[in-house]
């Protein structure tokens, strides 16, 4: 099992947008990035866990523990010409770009960047190194026991 960390915009997708989808399930969709589309292509199962991470918001943080609950396919938004996803050189016969399906499993108070930070255990957690704008990121499973309390977190 592996773990991430999966970072959406609440305005595009948050995790109570998140809760009321069906299943609770959600199109990770938009990621535009060939390393964090990498992650999705070669490294990612499904059952695998999430920290669901709200960025470009007030108060970035974890809000949610999930699971990839697909494996990847083709991301509709890179062939829709009114999203803002849109990618022109993408065929539908060749896409460029996947996304998987992320199930909440729960919502969680919010752990803040400070919040993350105070805590030495996580000093090298990837979204906590300078920089580091990957809107997907292998999360090590100390950092997911540090964080959820658990080595899978009812995952399976």
């Amino acid at each position: 099992m592996n773990y991430w960390l999966m970072k959406s915009e609440p305005k595009e997708c948050s995790v109570d947008d998140a809760l009321a989808a069906p299943d609770a399930t959600v199109p990770w969709t938009g990621v535009r990035n060939y390393q964090a589309r990498n992650f999705m292509k070669g490294a990612m199962h499904v059952g695998d866990g999430v920290l669901f991470y709200h960025s470009s918001c007030d108060q970035p943080g974890i809000v949610g523990i999930a699971r990839v609950a697909s494996t990847p396919y083709p991301d509709p938004t890179q062939f829709d010409p009114k999203s803002p996803y849109f990618d022109p050189a993408s065929k539908p016969d060749a896409p460029r770009w996947l996304l998987v399906d992320v199930q909440l499993l729960r919502k969680i108070p919010t752990l803040s960047l400070p919040a993350l930070r105070a805590r030495p255990e996580l000093a090298d957690l990837l979204v906590l190194k300078k920089g580091n704008r990957l809107s997907i990121t292998p999360v090590e499973p100390r950092h997911w026991q540090a964080i959820t309390g658990s080595r899978s977190c009812g995952l399976v």
